[in-house]
Order: structure tokens, then sequence, then C-alpha cells
């Protein structure tokens, strides 16, 4: 199981690579037929598209941290750092991307994504010792 698990969060990273790359939105070619158009997860939310950032690296870093569970306190803490490098990386990556575009709260919400699934494991890990 835990090797389907890793599989799973390596694809889930490299399709967040290449949706994050495309000059444009794959996701909303696939869904509306056109690539200039983003997908709002959540409707009327105050924050706009940038919600979906979260929902991504949420799900991305969940994934991985799942699948590390039982790695060294170390190497656990090298995903979390990885995962913040890589949504900065691709955030930065995104300003010199035709039809793509930097910008802070696409960043913040990344790696807001990042940080509550990393507390989320830390929270579980830490009732299950007790």
């Amino acid at each position: 199981m835990i090797h389907f698990l890793k599989f799973i969060f390596h694809v889930s990273t490299l399709l967040l690579i290449v949706l994050s790359l495309f000059p444009g939105s794959l996701i909303g070619f696939f869904l509306y037929g056109d690539f200039g158009v983003q997908p709002d997860i959540v409707p009327g939310n105050p924050f706009g598209t940038t919600i979906n950032h979260f929902f991504a690296y949420f799900y991305v870093s969940f994934l991985g941290f799942c699948a590390y569970l039982k790695a060294k306190e170390d190497d656990f803490r090298k995903l979390l750092l990885v995962l913040i490098f890589l949504s900065i990386t691709l955030e930065v990556l995104q300003s010199i991307i035709p039809k793509r575009s930097f910008q802070v709260g696409d960043l913040v919400f990344n790696i807001l994504g990042v940080l509550v699934a990393y507390f989320i494991i830390k929270i579980y890990l830490f009732i299950i010792k007790r």
C-alpha cells in the first residue's frame, strides 16, 4: 500500500509541475475548452482562483507526508523543505512563461497548503504517540 501511495504522490507532483508550467490552463481547457479560463474550485470565495493553489499543494503535500510517514524525522523535514522549495520555484518560473504570471497570493497559498498538511500530520503523529 505504501508503494502505491508513493507512486500516486510522485505522479501527482509531476502533474502539479506540468499544470503549473504549461502556458495556459490545462484544466480550463479540459473543463471549458478554453486555455484562458481558470476553474474556480470554490465559487464566490474572497480569494478567487488563488484558493486552487492551496488545495493543490495541500493534496500533494498530504499525500507525500502520508507516504513517508515512517521516514526518519530528518527526512520528513527534508520533504517539507522540498515541497516549499517546489512551490516557490514553480510560482517564480510562471513569471517567464507566456500566459502565466507570478502572484504573491498564489505563492502564499502554495506554502500555506504545504504547511497545513504538515501540521495535520504532525498533530496526528503526536496523538498516536500518546
